[in-house]
């Protein structure tokens, strides 16, 4: 019950849920996500680390940056959790506005853009 109760607690965040939605599509480095969510690279990190450790998102380090992306469910629960938040964040309203945002700065982005 503890672990499920740490799932839903990380949830409890507009920051973390919008993250998640960002995450859907695939994997993103913290830079795609700061510049979406127009937040410090402190601010979104903390988020990340809540959700990592609650186990939603995993992520990997190449060079200066770390990438997250989704993870794998660990137990039923998180299983369908998992799938309604695949279905209802990108419908809504915010999830829409970010993953719109989301798109048009990755058009501009460069290989310093990551080098703030």
């Amino acid at each position: 019950m503890k672990t499920t109760a740490h799932l839903f607690k990380a949830l409890s965040e507009t920051i973390r849920l919008r993250i998640l939605a960002l995450l859907i599509e695939g994997e993103r480095c913290v830079c795609d996500l700061m510049a979406v969510l127009d937040l410090p690279q402190s601010t979104v990190s903390r988020h990340l680390a809540t959700l990592r450790n609650a186990g939603w998102i995993q992520g990997r380090r190449q060079g200066l940056w770390m990438y997250y992306r989704l993870a794998g469910a660990e137990n039923p629960v998180q299983q369908q959790v998992l799938e309604m938040l695949r279905r209802e964040l990108v419908a809504l309203p915010q999830g829409k506005t970010d993953q719109e945002a989301l798109a048009a700065y990755l058009v501009t982005k460069t290989e310093t853009t990551c080098k703030r």
